[in-house]
């Protein structure tokens, strides 16, 4: 029987390591799992370097992560770090690939989010992911009148998926016990050498952030998540 199938869209590398690599790493062995990075995150704070060699250093860093985690594969669109917004072309983007990797299930930034209480988990690229990823979903992926050439002249059907977890949510419903890989999530993270740089007790933040949000389900260590069920 095939694998049932993950896709993880991100706006930057490192984003899928701060958020969910721990569940890709339970999940791994009987789900083929697929990041999507939409920037190459060419405006990171890299002194004396081009954006060319930006774009490489952190490209290898995310591929790096995520063999450790065991991915399938990486695919970076290359957009403009720090510039995504929600349109049409950059929705079809984002449809043709659901298409062509047909996910069972899909992780994407909480679109819901409206609190604004702290400055990172709200980088406008997120934001502009979040909803493109969810008005790609509905009603476009399944919809064949959606961008009609991708059947036309690509064979690409339409697709629906299973079901979504939004991460970096406000309102979690669903808290999954990375225990077991926690020492996994941060030797992943550790690979982003160009954004933790010397940072200070980093494994310390880390197991101190996800203790934190397993506290309420009695969890060492999780990751949580909005999780929506499509209709039937």
């Amino acid at each position: 029987m095939a694998k049932e199938k993950v896709l993880v869209i991100t706006a930057h590398p490192d984003d899928v390591d701060f958020s969910c690599n721990g569940t890709m790493a339970l999940w791994n062995k009987d789900k083929e799992i697929y990041y999507v990075v939409c920037t190459s995150g060419d405006k990171g704070n890299h002194l004396g370097k081009t954006k060319k060699e930006i774009i490489k250093i952190r490209e290898e860093e995310q591929k790096e992560a995520a063999d450790i985690i065991g991915v399938k594969n990486v695919i970076f669109l290359r957009e403009p770090d720090g510039e995504l917004d929600n349109t049409k072309k950059f929705r079809e983007k984002i449809v043709r690939l659901i298409r062509e990797i047909k996910p069972d299930i899909l992780f994407a930034f909480d679109p819901s989010n409206n609190k604004f209480d702290q400055i990172y988990k709200y980088h406008p690229d997120h934001r502009a992911v979040g909803l493109a990823v969810y008005d790609s979903i509905y009603p476009a992926i399944g919809n064949r009148n959606f961008f009609p050439h991708h059947i036309l002249s690509e064979g690409l059907e339409p697709h629906e998926v299973k079901e979504i977890y939004f991460y970096g949510t406000d309102y979690p419903n669903i808290w999954i016990d990375i225990t077991k890989v926690i020492d996994l999530k941060i030797k992943a993270l550790k690979c982003h050498e160009s954004q933790i740089g010397n940072r200070k007790n980093f494994e310390g933040f880390i197991k101190e952030r996800h203790s934190n949000i397993g506290k309420e389900k009695k969890m060492k260590y999780a990751e949580c998540f909005r999780r929506l069920e499509m209709p039937k």
